[in-house]
């Protein structure tokens, strides 16, 4: 089911891709990205997906956007991971709502959690978001495991910088969440957020390696769709209701929108791979 989605298909949320998306924006980090944004055609981005209808969101409308190819892999469906990451820039392993511990019992699992040292060891930027920061973290020998009281954080929730993430983190203060498990900080790897609920919110792995608890690519389908098809989940200690999830987007989205373009556009540049030294 390998599906190679080119820049013109993939922001099923916005009908025009805006990579700017708040005018306070300066124009030498507008300049810097349009550069940026021109070396990019042609190149492929590896989506990993864990479901067969779930979209990229964001990540997809600004990396398609800029004139990447997405070739995007759900092994859930049975779709192979390359042996190599020679024909990709680099990789975006997506949430799913099975577990990273589900290596026993679910085979693509298990073939990610083997697979994602291919990703490290060719030193391609890798980025995963929710289960895929979980997975990342299981790879790298870290546990992951519930709230001791059972809590889940469901809806927007603050982050907070530490020192070695504040360059990153600054300007980023609620993110979207959907999980009930947490990862361990793997060794070697520096934290660079915190939560309330779960301590570990964003880590960096050697150069280009970012696992994020959160959600930066949520659109507002999105929370529409899951707060639909998984309302037992609001249900849950510390989840939000529903209507708080289409107040705090409505007050948050433009913002992290802004932050995930920058963040993306330097994760993604040769000459500037750590992002946390200025």
């Amino acid at each position: 089911m390998n599906l190679r989605m080119s820049h013109s298909s993939a922001g099923a949320d916005s009908k025009s891709f805006n990579p700017f998306p708040q005018s306070s924006v300066s124009p030498a980090y507008k300049r810097s990205v349009q550069s940026f944004s021109s070396s990019s055609e042609n190149s492929s981005i590896l989506i990993v997906t864990h479901k067969l209808h779930s979209t990229p969101g964001e990540v997809g409308r600004i990396l398609s956007g800029w004139g990447y190819d997405l070739d995007i892999r759900c092994p859930a469906e049975g779709d192979r991971l390359p042996d190599t990451m020679d024909e990709h820039e680099g990789v975006v392993i997506f949430g799913g709502p099975m577990s990273a511990n589900d290596d026993d019992s679910l085979e693509f699992i298990k073939a990610e959690l083997d697979w994602i040292p291919t990703v490290l060891e060719a030193d391609k930027p890798f980025l995963g978001i929710c289960l895929g920061a979980q997975l990342l973290a299981r790879s790298l020998g870290a546990s992951v495991t519930p709230h001791p009281q059972s809590k889940v954080e469901v809806g927007y929730y603050p982050i907070y910088a530490t020192d070695e993430g504040n360059s990153l983190f600054d300007s980023l203060a609620y993110v979207y969440h959907w999980h009930k498990e947490g990862f361990e900080l793997p060794a070697d790897a520096q934290l660079l957020a915190t939560g309330e609920a779960f301590p570990n919110q964003a880590f960096q792995y050697g150069s280009c390696a970012y696992g994020f608890q959160f959600h930066p690519e949520i659109t507002l389908s999105m929370i529409t769709k899951w707060t639909s098809d998984a309302a037992d989940h609001l249900v849950h200690p510390g989840a939000q209701v529903r209507d708080h999830h289409f107040q705090y987007h409505d007050k948050h989205a433009s913002k992290t929108s802004q932050w995930l373009t920058q963040f993306l556009a330097q994760w993604l540049r040769r000459e500037e791979r750590t992002l946390t030294q200025s």
